[in-house]
C-alpha cells in the first residue's frame, strides 16, 4: 500500500496498530473552520497512542471525507495518521486546514 493524503492529513501504511480505541472516527479537526477529516462510510476503528492516531479499516474500503477536499477511498488495512507540518522562521508547526 502507498501513503495517501487528503489536505494536511497523511495516511501511512503500518504493520501494527497500538493504543487505546477512541469512540469516534475523526482523524483531524480544522482549527479555524471546524471542518473535519473523518471516516464517513465503511467499517473502521481509530486508536491513539502517545499523541499519534492509528486507523484500522475493517471493511474492504472506507471513505475519508472533508468539507473542502475530494473524498478518498482508503483500502482495508492499518494506517498511521500524520498531520503535515511546515517550517517557519519561528520553527516547525502543524499545517492548519
Amino acid at each position: 500500500m502507498l501513503p495517501m493524503r487528503q489536505g494536511d492529513v497523511i495516511l501511512l501504511p503500518t504493520k501494527q496498530v497500538t493504543g487505546k480505541k477512541v469512540p469516534h472516527l475523526i482523524l483531524a479537526e480544522g482549527e479555524v473552520t471546524g471542518h473535519t477529516h473523518r471516516i464517513s462510510d465503511g467499517q473502521a476503528e481509530l486508536y491513539e497512542k502517545d499523541g499519534t492516531l492509528y486507523l484500522r479499516v475493517l471493511s474492504e474500503t472506507a471513505t475519508l471525507t472533508h468539507e473542502e477536499h475530494k473524498q478518498i477511498t482508503v483500502p482495508q488495512g492499518d494506517w498511521m495518521v500524520r498531520i503535515q507540518r511546515e517550517y517557519e522562521p519561528e520553527g516547525w508547526r502543524y499545517v492548519a486546514d
